[in-house]
């Protein structure tokens, strides 16, 4: 702990302590949940006697409604409460996860995974936020947003394991009724240990632009899922993707510091290089996590519950890593440590394009230890340029856009080295063809990120 954190009262520390339990639960809940479907998408196939396209679906409704209510999320909490908006989506979340248990067909699983989705997109920009408002000083921030990036990689290690153990004992149920239980404790806890917070100005709720910004984003998402299936569905959400982005960002520049995202955001260069590394880090980060297993189970090395196995090392050094990247950035700098851990992905990428399919396993596995140290040093301080240079105020919109980065780097990662691994007939050349596209998305998003972080800025009153 900084000896800032250390001069404060046992009982502040302990309070903040709390907080952060709180928050780490809540991001846990909502990415854990992601990881597990993954792995029961067959069982529920199996039960339901759905098609690819229904599967696709229960995998998908939560990553496209979760992107198109970002935005709404972030600004929800600005404007009503972080607090309020955070234990709200904790509920719609739980809520959602007792309906997926329950569903009695594909459709009511899906609609499930549609609630969960807009659940997770409260809870994630009002948790980033509140982080940013609770720790006001930047070291004790990074440190935080360190741990609360940890919690992904123990979702990502956590969510294939327990999906491993509970479906066969007690079928695919039981992967979302076991997050119950934690979105209620969240629900319960976050309103005893995190304090209230929101923009004094209350300023407008912004309708046009939320429809306009979820309409791209959602667009976005839609292009990727039907990249393989629907080409001609992919270039309509594509032109409407494009359309209601031109048509936001006219609207926004018209109301000036109403807006929904004020121009202004985007001339702090620390915030714009946090955007770009972030979406560089999830496009190959992501399409990794997607191609290489694919490739593994096609190819009949591994079965889906060893892929989960065989990824453990990018987890588990991403756990170990994510909690020191606040001291790292302190003592190297924010721009070394986002840049190099980025660009160290690139190398790991590189490395499992490489090795992937080899007999000899080692030379992948070690890329995967080193993509889990990359994204374990750049996570945190990625987000803490991203919320530490703007307002307090507008931290829930900044928190929304920085997620904004993150599930469209990695939806069109998925898309791209999805198609790359199709393109090149799959086996040990299409792996290392997404491989490499991954990793040159991540050396340009660490480059462009080094170059626009140069001067250092300081903070811009949005």
């Amino acid at each position: 702990m900084t000896d800032t954190l250390l001069r404060k009262p046992f009982a502040m520390r302990a309070s903040l302590r709390l907080t952060l339990l709180t928050l780490c639960l809540a991001v846990m809940i909502a990415h854990i949940d992601t990881f597990i479907v993954n792995l029961g998408a067959r069982a529920i196939g199996d039960h339901f006697a759905a098609g690819v396209d229904e599967l696709q679906w229960i995998v998908d409704s939560y990553n496209l409604v979760y992107a198109v209510s970002l935005l709404t999320g972030g600004m929800l909490a600005d404007i009503y409460g972080r607090r309020r908006i955070l234990m709200s989506g904790a509920l719609i979340f739980t809520f959602a996860s007792l309906l997926c248990a329950a569903a009695p067909s594909a459709r009511v699983l899906i609609l499930g995974r549609a609630l969960a989705g807009a659940g997770g997109a409260l809870m994630i920009p009002a948790s980033l936020a509140i982080i940013r408002v609770v720790w006001d000083h930047p070291g004790e921030r990074a440190r935080a947003l360190g741990v609360w990036a940890a919690c992904n990689g123990v979702a990502m290690a956590l969510g294939p394991s327990l999906g491993g153990m509970l479906i066969p004992w007690f079928g695919w149920r039981s992967i979302f009724l076991v997050v119950v239980p934690f979105g209620l404790l969240a629900l319960i806890m976050a309103g005893y240990t995190i304090p209230e917070s929101s923009d004094p100005r209350r300023r407008p709720f912004d309708a046009t632009a939320q429809v306009f910004g979820g309409l791209a984003l959602g667009g976005l998402t839609f292009a990727a899922i039907s990249t393989q299936s629907a080409p001609r569905t992919m270039v309509a959400a594509l032109i409407v993707t494009a359309l209601s982005a031109a048509l936001f960002i006219v609207i926004e520049r018209k109301k000036g510091a109403d807006a929904l995202v004020s121009p202004e955001i985007f001339t702090i260069s620390q915030f714009r290089a946090a955007m770009i590394a972030t979406m560089g880090m999830t496009f190959g980060g992501y399409g990794m996590v997607f191609v290489l297993p694919l490739a593994w189970q096609s190819s009949e090395r591994f079965d889906a519950t060893a892929s989960a196995a065989a990824l453990l090392p990018m987890s588990l050094v991403f756990i170990v890593a994510s909690p020191l990247s606040g001291a790292l950035s302190e003592q190297l700098g924010i721009r070394t440590v986002t840049s190099g851990g980025v660009a160290l992905m690139g190398l790991g990428l590189l490395l499992i394009g490489v090795g992937g399919l080899q007999p000899d396993i080692l030379p992948a596995e070690f890329g995967l230890a080193m993509t889990g140290l990359g994204l374990g040093l750049a996570a945190g301080p990625l987000s803490a340029m991203a919320v530490g240079h703007v307002t307090a105020t507008r931290a829930g919109t900044a928190a929304a856009l920085i997620n904004v980065a993150r599930i469209s780097g990695a939806t069109i990662g998925v898309a791209v080295l999805g198609a790359c691994y199709a393109t090149a007939g799959g086996g040990a050349r299409g792996l290392l063809l997404s491989m490499i596209a991954g990793s040159l998305a991540q050396f340009a998003g660490a480059a462009v990120a080094w170059m626009v972080t140069r001067e250092r800025t300081q903070r811009v009153p949005i």
